[in-house]
């Protein structure tokens, strides 16, 4: 009796304990989203703004929900598609560019982290030198903006002169309404460093700081940029909205997105910047890769492959 005694207060030990880890609560959160790594002598931070689930299913053109399905499938994901919202920092170690600013409180609820995975990554806003801003859609300028204010009051934020006269006008916002929301976005989010005479557009394919240069486009806004980072033999491309969904659009490039205001444009400009990138092998950083959003392309049949970076620990 006394062995049966003993044996049953183990067992109800220890289903005590069991009950008391099965009641720890569940934190529901992740560590901070950032990532770091070396190109070069220069330091690259992605820096996640949040994500947000899109219903890609209807987003893409030139494709049939069946076959997006079936892309989306393979990949073990569905649509509405939780989708990553990325910006990047380039620590030159005389200048700190960041590209592209996270949505702030233009694109919905789930995102707006940028600030504070900014801060966890080890940087302050009045530290920012430069701001490079793809395209002026919500998602990339909504985080110039705090409380009315410049968030970054030291930057000097400059993007493709076509892109500003185009998203920066009264009178284009009046020729499509559809889209006023983005004009107003886009002014809000510029005119107080237009005010302080900190906004400096650009033309052409330029050099803005040493190390960093721009390819002037348009496509998926009158003047979507991309950006060109080198350092000792190092190429880091970073793309902006290029490709929105990388499960579909890499093994069908001829894919474009509701979004893109003119899709021969867009779709012409991803096979150009696709296939340098798998040519030369060079990095590339998206903002809607999933996050960190970096990685190398190569040529796969009539489409590419995305082979996201591996991670690696800086020493």
């Amino acid at each position: 009796m006394k062995r049966l005694a003993l044996a049953s207060l183990a067992a109800a030990t220890v289903l005590a304990h069991a009950t008391s880890f099965a009641a720890a609560p569940q934190l529901k959160t992740n560590a901070p989203a950032f990532y770091r790594m070396m190109l070069g002598e220069f330091e690259v931070t992605a820096i996640n703004d949040g994500s947000t689930a899109l219903p890609v299913d209807t987003l893409l053109q030139g494709i049939s929900k069946a076959d997006i399905g079936a892309a989306l499938k393979k990949n073990f994901i569905a649509s509405p598609l939780e989708t990553s919202f990325n910006a990047f920092l380039i620590n030159t170690g005389s200048k700190l560019v960041l590209v592209d600013t996270g949505a702030a409180g233009l694109f919905g609820p789930n995102l707006g982290k940028f600030a504070a995975n900014l801060k966890a990554a080890g940087y302050a806003p009045e530290q920012i030198d430069e701001i490079y801003i793809t395209h002026m859609h919500p998602d990339h300028v909504g985080g110039l903006l705090l409380n009315g204010q410049s968030a970054f009051p030291n930057a000097i934020v400059r993007a493709q002169k076509q892109e500003a006269d185009y998203w920066l006008s009264a009178d284009n916002m009046a020729k499509a309404p559809a889209k006023a929301d983005y004009f107003k976005g886009a002014m809000a989010a510029l005119n107080p460093y237009v005010a302080a005479g900190k906004f400096k557009p650009f033309e052409g394919n330029v050099e803005l700081v040493p190390g960093i240069s721009t390819h002037a486009g348009k496509g998926h806004t009158p003047g979507h940029a991309t950006y060109v980072v080198e350092s000792k033999g190092q190429k880091l491309v970073l793309i902006g909205d290029l490709v929105h969904v990388a499960d579909v659009q890499m093994a069908h490039p001829a894919v474009t997105i509701d979004f893109d205001s003119a899709p021969k444009e867009a779709l012409a400009e991803r096979h150009q910047a696709f296939d340098a990138a798998a040519r030369a092998g060079y990095l590339i950083g998206g903002a809607h890769l999933a996050f960190p959003g970096l990685g190398h392309l190569r040529k796969e049949g009539k489409g590419y492959a995305y082979v996201p970076v591996n991670f690696t620990q800086i020493h």
